[in-house]
């Protein structure tokens, strides 16, 4: 479970060391940098895949990213974006720096300038697995201590995508893996072409989409797996009186709505935006495979205010088994969730000087966070 989330230097986060909890919960008002702490969650699930410099290069580039308030030149140090997080085993941070010019015509990706892994919560030199500095990546072993490697790494490319070897850095395998296992929903669609409002091929499905197109494949696997009674009373307590109904169309999965006083089901080409929405993210959080870490982004976009109860209460279940990070503006689905979960993290931002804060959390109750050197 991660413990700790940190940002330097994003957007209006000039800089933040967050403690985290089962349950997190993301509020506060528009323009607070709610969008912004959960594109730094992304971020850092992009080193895993090498995707970090293409996403910020598609955001602008670096320097349009990067913290733009008062004294951003006032301390004598190389400006960068640095992020990382740190859990009860594994840590991570990165940090990334403009380019030096030159002949690429690349030059809005930003470099790869530092990395570091260490075991444990916080980094430290007795902790330290693997760090990097520019090209030159070290990687410790405990037989013969500290190895170089043995060939430089490229700007653009992270050592957790590169380096992550059974054999020579197993830590760096294991924390890839564990990242690449994050999930992300932001874009379950329900627009009248969404992908989820046609009959799709149906295969067994143990994680939703992102788009939520496989969401009649992803409800029959955890029918099937053994969790139909959950699926059921998600269903009912959101539609008192319905159930949902999967059929099989030569070889192509529909969803159907069966609701008291209707003489035939519902499609999902029929089904409101809300009604869709809830029932994606029923399929997303009763998944049998749970990740180590599931972000959700304003979940309550499009739902009926009846709707944030169950949602709530099925959030908050699946914080029992997996950490849970929710960006909300809904004060109801909050109150729910707080009533509900046994362990929340409630993390309310607000700006200041165009710098966003975490209300009431104050320097020294921060956890504590060093970042690596280049």
């Amino acid at each position: 479970m991660l413990t700790t989330l940190a940002v330097e230097n994003y957007r209006s986060l000039r800089r933040l060391v967050v403690p985290l909890g089962r349950l997190n919960v993301v509020t506060g008002a528009n323009g607070s940098g709610k969008s912004s702490l959960y594109r730094v969650l992304r971020l850092l699930a992009d080193f895993s895949r090498n995707g970090a410099v293409a996403g910020l290069a598609r955001e602008g580039g670096l320097d349009s990213t990067l913290w733009a308030g008062p004294n951003r030149a006032a301390r004598n140090e190389p400006l960068g974006l640095r992020v990382g997080f740190a859990g009860e085993d594994f840590g991570y941070a990165a940090e990334l720096g403009i380019p030096i010019p030159g002949q690429s015509m690349f030059n809005r990706d930003p470099e790869i300038k530092a990395e570091a892994v260490w075991a444990g919560p916080v980094l430290r030199p007795s902790t330290l697995l693997a760090d990097r500095g520019g090209p030159v990546v070290r990687l410790r072993d405990e037989a013969d201590g500290w190895g170089m490697v043995p060939h430089a790494l490229k700007p653009f490319d992270s050592m957790l995508a590169e380096l992550a070897d059974p054999q020579r850095a197993p830590d760096l395998l294991l924390l890839r893996e564990r990242i690449r296992s994050w999930r992300f929903y932001d874009h379950l669609r329900t627009d009248a072409d969404a992908p989820a409002r046609t009959p799709q091929i149906g295969t067994r499905t143990m994680i939703l989409g992102p788009d939520g197109a496989d969401v009649a494949a992803a409800l029959q696997t955890i029918r099937e797996i053994g969790f139909a009674d959950d699926l059921d009373k998600a269903v009912n307590n959101a539609f008192p009186g319905s159930s949902v109904e999967i059929v099989n169309r030569d070889g192509r999965f529909e969803l159907l709505l069966h609701q008291p006083g209707l003489v035939r089901p519902l499609g999902t080409a029929e089904l409101s935006d809300g009604t869709l929405r809830y029932l994606l993210l029923v399929a997303a959080l009763l998944s049998p495979r749970p990740p180590e870490l599931l972000v959700l982004n304003e979940p309550e976009t499009s739902l009926h205010p009846e709707l944030l109860v169950p949602l709530g209460e099925l959030i908050a279940t699946m914080a029992e088994e997996t950490q849970v990070v929710v960006v909300t503006h809904a004060r109801e689905l909050l109150d729910v969730m707080t009533e509900q979960a046994r362990d929340l993290r409630l993390i309310e931002l607000v700006k200041e000087d165009g710098a966003t804060t975490v209300s009431g959390l104050g320097f020294l109750e921060e956890p504590p966070w060093y970042w690596p050197e280049r």
